[in-house]
């Protein structure tokens, strides 16, 4: 997992070292942190988050395993079998 603010002081900076490490392959989802969500990089929903409370992984599995739940916005077939075997949120 990597914290958005970990990756540059200044917002510019920041966006950089995201662009490259998207197109190494070493992000591939976003993440909130204050509700423990992943998604898609192109969500709705995680574009409106404030910088200081996203957050960045590899793949599905880092996620799952730092204890996320999928978004019910732009992962709606992950998020159905995660409320499935979850119960309520």
């Amino acid at each position: 997992m990597i914290n958005h603010t970990d990756l540059g002081n200044k917002p510019f900076t920041r966006f950089r070292t995201l662009q490259a490490l998207i197109a190494e392959g070493k992000i591939t989802l976003g993440g909130y942190r204050k509700n423990n969500i992943y998604g898609t990089l192109t969500c709705a929903s995680g574009k409106r988050m404030k910088t200081e409370n996203r957050v960045f992984f590899k793949n599905e599995q880092e996620a799952i395993a730092a204890g996320y739940r999928p978004c019910g916005n732009c992962m709606p077939a992950q998020y159905k079998q995660w409320k499935q075997t979850n119960g309520t949120i």
